[in-house]
């Protein structure tokens, strides 16, 4: 893979980087992000007609309903489960109504706001420690996060990667201006750390063992990070959950989202060996490192932590000048509040 050359970003530039210039024109349309549309209204439909459909773009909640045999209770069908995991990636997806519903961070749905595209949050879960690192170039003198100023940091557009760098710069004390942030895809940043094009990114598991033991014989190393992503949330269109049958075939799958991740959490083993030994081809021990690593699921019944979260990160970004101020409460569809929560046991709702 070819990567373009270093360059600063700025608010034209990251959001051209997330969706080619027709997000700029979409941002044009307003000075504030927020969702474009007004938020679906009445009582959450319950009933899930025969024949309804949803492409869900959640590759582990796949793997965990195959290995625990939930996969075919679900009550609709799913004709795809394409493996998209970069913000950018999924707003393209929802554009061209080929996903209908997706996991992420909570920076995607700030900057598909941004871009004045209409989505809300369905779902939320909370993780309370770090489960990201930095790694470093080979041959890097990088050592910790005080050698940041100056360098060049792959800077993640619309994802949490990015928010990691901007929290981490903030508690460093510095300013964009102190780096060179460099504007990338997460899919681009092992090719852009081997290549020497970057000198630090983040990266998140599987993807940080295999770069270590490729590159850590030449001195490629990894830097604990200290900012805490709080959110993975659901999310989908708000065309999606206008339409009845999908709103509620969305309803129905929250609750196999959340406990699929509960049943990864009791069955390490089995967990470990179907999908990080078997779908992302690590070793048994290097598995069990990467799961050991990971937060006890936690589901919060209420989501105003949440939202108070997602417009912290909000004010962040426009404060940087990389998007416009946005409401955050009106990128959650709170007739979904708790069903995640419901549906687990009393110890997977509150925090580890």
């Amino acid at each position: 893979m070819t990567l373009p050359p270093p360059s600063a970003v700025g608010r034209r530039s990251f959001l051209t980087g997330l969706a080619g210039a027709g997000a700029l024109g979409l941002l044009g349309c307003s000075a504030a992000g927020g969702a474009s549309g007004p938020a679906p209204a009445g009582p959450l439909p319950t009933a899930v007609p025969p024949g309804t459909e949803l492409t869900i773009s959640i590759r582990t909640t796949l793997k965990q309903l195959e290995a625990s045999g939930e996969l075919a209770k679900l009550p609709f069908e799913v004709p795809e489960w394409p493996n998209l995991t970069a913000g950018p990636d999924v707003i393209q997806a929802f554009r061209a109504g080929s996903v209908d519903l997706a996991s992420n961070a909570g920076i995607p749905p700030i900057q598909a706001a941004a871009m004045r595209f209409d989505a809300r949050i369905v779902a939320v879960a909370h993780r309370e420690t770090p489960t990201y690192q930095f790694a470093t170039a080979p041959g890097s003198d990088i050592r910790s996060r005080s050698d940041f100023r100056g360098r060049r940091i792959a800077f993640s557009q619309g994802q949490a990667q990015g928010v990691i760098v901007l929290r981490t710069l903030r508690e460093l004390g510095l300013g964009k201006e102190d780096v060179r942030l460099v504007a990338l895809n997460s899919p681009q940043f092992l090719t852009a750390l081997q290549s020497g094009q970057v000198d630090v990114a983040v990266l998140a598991e599987p993807s940080t063992t295999k770069y270590l033991e490729q590159y850590g014989k030449d001195g490629a190393r990894t830097i604990e990070v200290a900012a805490v992503d709080l959110l993975t949330v659901l999310w989908a269109p708000t065309s999606v959950l206008r339409d009845d049958a999908k709103a509620a075939a969305i309803r129905a799958f929250i609750p196999f989202w959340a406990r699929g991740q509960v049943w990864a959490w009791e069955h390490p083993e089995q967990w470990v060996e179907h999908y990080y030994v078997e779908d992302q081809n690590l070793s048994a021990a290097d598995g069990r490192r990467i799961v050991t690593s990971h937060p006890r699921p936690h589901f919060p019944p209420s989501w105003d932590r949440a939202v108070a979260w997602e417009q912290e990160t909000a004010d962040l970004l426009a404060q940087g000048g990389f998007t416009p101020p946005t409401k955050a409460a009106d990128l959650f569809d709170r007739r979904f509040e708790g069903i995640a929560a419901d549906s687990v046991p009393a110890t997977y709702r509150s925090a580890p």
